[in-house]
């Protein structure tokens, strides 16, 4: 391939005496640098390099958002296929099963069998956008995991009162309802 200089003298952009005198400045600079044993600084290619230097970092902080994204999207699509595939049945019951979410108290008809699983800690409310599922606490934990502001209601499954706790002797009854 032709060098830059060939290329310009093609197009009849620079004259044959103004290439060789940029050369004759060229190798008399070399031969200064030689003599006192310092290199001049060549601010263009200063400026070139940093320049790609700003260009890569800006490239790797894209690549990086870019990366973040597409990790949070597959975060949710996997949320929402584990919700979908292990989502149980509410019951279609009569009995009122009421939780907070979003400061605001909600209520879910359930049957006695869920609301004695959601009781246990069996099973476990999670809420995606508006609507509410009933997940087992397994899948629950895999989704905490993930995003813990969507599992809004999980009993914990030990009946072990804390050594230090003042109410412990007085034990809440399984079938309040508030």
């Amino acid at each position: 391939m032709a060098s830059l200089q060939d290329q310009f003298l093609k197009a009849g952009l620079v004259s044959q005496k103004k290439v060789k005198q940029a050369n004759q400045e060229k190798s008399k600079q070399k031969k200064d640098e030689r003599r006192s044993g310092t290199q001049t600084v060549d601010e263009v290619r200063l400026a070139a390099l940093e320049t790609q230097r700003k260009n890569a970092e800006r490239a790797r902080e894209l690549n990086a958002q870019r990366d973040a994204a597409a990790r949070q999207k597959a975060i949710v699509a996997q949320i929402a296929q584990m919700v979908q595939q292990s989502r149980q049945s509410k019951g279609g019951g009569d009995i009122a099963y009421n939780f907070t979410h979003d400061n605001k108290i909600k209520r879910l008809f359930v049957s006695a069998a869920v609301q004695a699983d959601l009781i246990a800690g069996r099973l476990v409310i999670v809420c995606q956008g508006e609507s509410i599922e009933l997940v087992p606490r397994v899948i629950a934990d895999k989704i905490a995991e993930r995003d813990a502001s969507l599992v809004v209601r999980a009993n914990k499954t030990s009946t072990e009162a804390d050594a230090d706790d003042p109410y412990a002797d007085y034990k809440i009854p399984d079938d309040l309802m508030w």
